[in-house]
């Protein structure tokens, strides 16, 4: 049997794309973040305020 060449270009390729993708997938998961940090303190002040 013969071990089948491996072709690392198309890895190098695969990976450089993933990276991207990521960036955009941390950004959007730091705008939820924010919102929801932002609507749990504006929640809590108002039942604060209420009592």
């Amino acid at each position: 049997m013969k071990n089948a060449p491996r072709d690392t270009n198309k890895n190098r390729d695969h990976t450089d794309s993933a990276e991207t993708s990521l960036k955009g997938t941390f950004t959007s998961v730091l705008i939820i973040a924010v919102f929801m940090l932002i609507s749990w303190f504006s929640v809590f002040i108002l039942f604060l305020e209420r009592n």
